[in-house]
């Protein structure tokens, strides 16, 4: 999984004894560093800005990437749902800011007070006029606070808080509006007021009243009185503001700042050069046989594609069909075209998007590895690695260690895999079987699964509907957690007609939380992958009309295969792990009792921390209670035969090594390009790419891929010299897991009590506490790879006499 306008994040605490104790054997763990107001992938701790890290997405290629859910359920009373919500805009706030301006401003959505953000009424032409509103009363507001600031709780803190929120609501809103409704009027909007917004950051991180208060509070008697979460604030942003630059000479901060401008931009031109890319391929297809071998749902798909481009006759059957680079396309032509030419095609333009003409990242990317080592110079560190590993658990060294050791388990599984496919495909007569190149990877990966398992996908849909899912996923909800989902559609604007929105409540039925769920694929409008963002935090200081806390709301994003026709959205497996994937980091947004909004939810997590719930929720998927409660016929209400749930659960490990591999290569590569690689030298990023995989790769890469160009984890995300998290990130959610299975999965009562331990701790105390700590308040003990390991069928087989 990609997390939007947070606060930054991880809060500073180096810890060996996880490093080496995970290093020790052979497994991984998982991010970057990031500012207070950037959007990054998820939110984190508090902290000062650069700029904005994005949503958090899914892992490339894992069983999470592209996709996501949506609900059916029908729309209920929301009033039950209403009554414990605060405003999000304070009303003085919002009044300040509308009077600084005069009256035109008064009518702009983004400048009101609202329960839940405007988004059906926001558009490009408020963007300007608001943000520059909003960036004059904050600046005045900052202003104040510096003058009159004092080293106390309430007269730094709280009011930072405030300043630093009203920015994160306001910009969160427009930043999520191009991500799902992407528009040229709105980025030439976002544009031009972008710069404005980024020295609004740098003056924000960069202050040294506010710094020095902070630093106050750590030498004053009081020290000690504070709680864990408030120490944990004080630290980060003592921290954060020396990685932004506060103690930098004026001349440097100077060129600090202009590098924070320019990266700022360059990612965002990077992630609007890769959706363009995307939607710019279009593959007309009028002779069926070229598509032989598509599903129903495909087929289906492309059509629909086809009549959104004028082709309105077009129907499944008989096409034409239409063809696009977006996820649920592209997948479904890698897994099951037979048209081998067809599946090479589609495969370059893939991996060569955005690498080429007006919308090349090339000289972007080089423009921004040159810049971050220019910014970790600044910073007195060796590469851009070290100032992001200054944030996370891990350190440069034990992140590569890990990843060699992964690596070292998962080489002689992944050749096996190859030899298993070229095996079964010569065996199928196919006259690639001596020469399989990476456009026959998935076809025939598919079709020895099939056959391996008597598995097929595709047949499995009609049991995966996306009504049953969500069902199924809140119910398990309220098993572990105790907690009830119900529909509040109504309640909240929202952005687009299938968005849906829930309530979340306590066993008592009080409302704690609420979310926006996007599920499904547009490619003319909404950027690719799947991801969990908060919309706000929860918090004590924002709370409003008498209510003791602001309650927390997130959205959800997805991008799966859409209803074609009569029929309900139909799942692959892999996009119901997505969905339990994505609500596992809504969880932890949701679920938390911190009541310091600077480090509630996911707001204050090291960033290779911040996996754990969502790869967690991931594992009961294959729970058989579970599983079976969501399995149930679209037609006849069947449930999942349980031949068909062994297999699924045997075919589990299924080519585990080589999946393993492409992790390792695009955490290897992003490491290597963040700490010795030199911009400009006789090295291009496509050599160290090469190099790297022909280390990690059993199938180096084509001469001609360009995935880096499309690698926006790094380059337009929160994941530079992170994007290891997701393996370090594995090792707990597996071991937290097998918390469960110890317990015993077929006991109730266990089961029950060890979630609510899980509650109570990984989803409830955000960035209050060490990670470490966090977890072995849950687990007991420190992690241990065992049971990833495990998960993974990677453990060595004792020989028995």
């Amino acid at each position: 999984m990609e997390i939007t306008l947070p606060i930054s994040k991880r809060i500073i605490f180096s810890i060996l004894l996880i490093t080496n104790m995970l290093m020790a054997t052979r497994i991984s763990l998982s991010r970057s560093i990031h500012p207070i107001l950037k959007r990054y992938p998820f939110s984190r701790s508090f902290r000062v800005p650069q700029s904005f890290p994005k949503s958090h997405p899914c892992p490339l290629w894992s069983s999470s990437f592209s996709f996501c859910i949506q609900s059916l359920h029908k729309s209920t009373s929301p009033s039950t749902c209403f009554s414990s919500l605060s405003s999000l805009s304070p009303p003085s706030m919002a009044a300040a800011t509308a009077a600084s301006l005069g009256e035109d401003i008064q009518g702009n959505p983004l400048l009101q007070d609202f329960e839940f953000p405007p988004f059906d009424a926001v558009e490009a032409m408020h963007v300007r006029p608001a943000i520059r509103a909003l960036l004059k009363t904050l600046e005045s507001d900052l202003e104040d606070l510096e003058r009159t600031v004092e080293p106390s709780w309430p007269k730094l803190v709280e009011p930072l808080e405030k300043i630093v929120d009203r920015l994160s609501v306001v910009w969160g809103i427009v930043n999520h509006l191009k991500s799902v409704k992407d528009t040229a009027e709105l980025r030439a909007a976002i544009e031009d007021v972008q710069p404005e917004k980024v020295k609004f950051q740098l003056r924000l991180g960069q202050s040294k009243p506010i710094y020095n208060a902070f630093k106050a509070i750590r030498e004053s008697p009081d020290w000690q009185t504070l709680s864990e979460a408030q120490k944990r604030i004080v630290e980060s942003h003592i921290r954060d503001a020396v990685l932004n630059g506060v103690s930098l000479e004026d001349d440097k901060r100077d060129q600090f700042n202009k590098i924070e401008q320019e990266l700022e931009r360059l990612s965002q031109k990077f992630e609007e050069n890769v959706l363009d890319a995307t939607k710019k391929f279009e593959k007309l297809i009028t002779d069926k046989k070229e598509i032989d071998g598509l599903p129903a749902t495909a087929r289906g798909l492309a059509a629909e594609t086809a009549k959104s481009k004028g082709h309105e006759n077009a129907t499944p059957e008989d096409g034409p069909w239409i063809l696009t680079l977006d996820g649920p396309s592209f997948l479904s032509v890698m897994q099951h075209a037979k048209n081998r030419a067809l599946r090479e095609e589609v495969y370059c333009s893939f991996v060569t998007r955005a690498s080429s003409g007006d919308l090349d990242n090339t000289p972007i990317i080089d423009q921004i590895l040159k810049l971050r080592l220019e910014k970790a110079k600044l910073l007195n560190y060796n590469n851009y690695a070290e100032v992001s590993m200054a944030v996370k658990m891990a350190t440069v060294d034990k992140a590569e260690e890990l990843l060699e050791k992964l690596c070292s388990a998962s080489w002689n599984p992944a050749v096996q895999d190859m030899e298993d496919l070229k095996s079964y495909s010569k065996s199928q007569g196919a006259f690639e079987a001596d020469s399989l190149n990476h456009w026959d990877i998935n076809f025939w990966s598919e079709r020895l699964r099939e056959s391996k398992y008597s598995i097929n996908e595709e047949e499995l849909r009609p049991y995966f509907s996306l009504p049953k899912v969500m069902d199924g996923l809140f119910n398990l909800a309220n098993a572990l957690f105790g907690i009830v989902i119900e529909p509040a559609d109504g309640l909240a604007p929202v952005w687009n007609k299938d968005v849906r929105f829930y309530c979340v409540k306590d066993s008592s039925g009080t409302p704690i939380a609420y979310f926006y769920f996007d599920p499904y694929s547009r490619p003319s409008e909404k950027k690719g992958g799947a991801w969990m963002d908060e919309v706000v935090s929860r918090s004590r200081v924002l709370s409003h009309n008498g209510s003791a806390v602001r309650l927390p709301i997130a959205h959800m994003i997805c991008n799966q295969t859409p209803p074609v026709g009569d029929k309900p959205s139909l799942m692959t497996f892999h996009e119901v792990e997505t969905v339990f994937h994505e609500f596992g980091h809504a969880l932890q947004h949701m679920l938390t009792k911190q009541d310091e909004g600077l480090v509630a939810g996911i707001r204050g997590i090291e960033w290779d921390a911040v996996e754990l719930p969502s790869q967690f929720m991931e594992n009961w998927c294959y729970h058989r209670d579970t599983l079976m409660s969501i399995a149930k016929h679209y037609q006849t209400g069947e449930s999942l035969p349980e031949d068909v749930y062994l297999k699924l659960l045997s075919a589990r490990t299924f080519r585990a090594g080589s999946l393993s591999l492409r992790q390792i290569r695009f955490a290897s590569v992003d490491l290597e390009l963040h700490t010795k690689y030199t911009p400009g030298g006789s090295e291009s990023i496509y050599d160290v790419d090469q190099r790297v995989s022909r280390r990690t790769q059993v199938i180096p890469p084509l001469p001609e891929d360009r995935f880096l160009c499309s690698f926006s984890h790094i380059f337009a995300g929160g994941y530079a010299a992170g994007y290891y998290s997701y393996k370090w990130a594995e090792v707990l959610s597996a071991d937290a897991f097998s918390a469960f299975e110890d317990a015993g999965l077929d006991d109730s009562k266990a089961v029950k009590e060890t979630g609510r331990k899980f509650r109570e701790t990984i989803l409830a105390l955000g960035g209050g506490k060490a990670p470490l700590e966090v977890f072995i308040e849950f687990r007991g003990r420190a992690p241990s790879p065992e049971a990833l390991l495990r998960h993974n069928g990677l453990l060595p087989v004792t020989a028995t006499a």
